[in-house]
C-alpha cells in the first residue's frame, strides 16, 4: 500500500481496460483474440498490464510528418 492507504492496481480487467482505452469490451476481446494487444492470463482470467497498455498506445500513435 502507498502512504495514503490506497493500493494502486497495475493489472486491469477487461472492463477497466476498455473504459481506460475508450473501446468496447467486444473490441478489446477481438484484439486479445487476434494477439494485437499485450495481455496476460492468470488461470482463466485475462488481465491487461497498465504499463504495457500505455507503451502499446504510444507505439500505435501516428505522428504527422514534419
Amino acid at each position: 500500500m502507498t502512504k495514503t492507504g490506497v493500493l494502486t492496481r497495475r493489472l486491469l480487467s477487461i472492463g477497466e481496460a476498455s473504459e481506460y482505452m475508450g473501446v468496447s469490451k467486444r473490441t478489446l476481446y477481438r484484439m486479445i483474440r487476434g494477439h494485437r494487444i499485450p495481455f496476460l492470463r492468470i488461470g482463466r482470467l485475462v488481465k491487461l498490464d497498465l504499463k504495457e497498455i500505455e507503451k502499446w498506445i504510444a507505439k500505435q500513435s501516428i505522428r504527422p510528418a514534419a
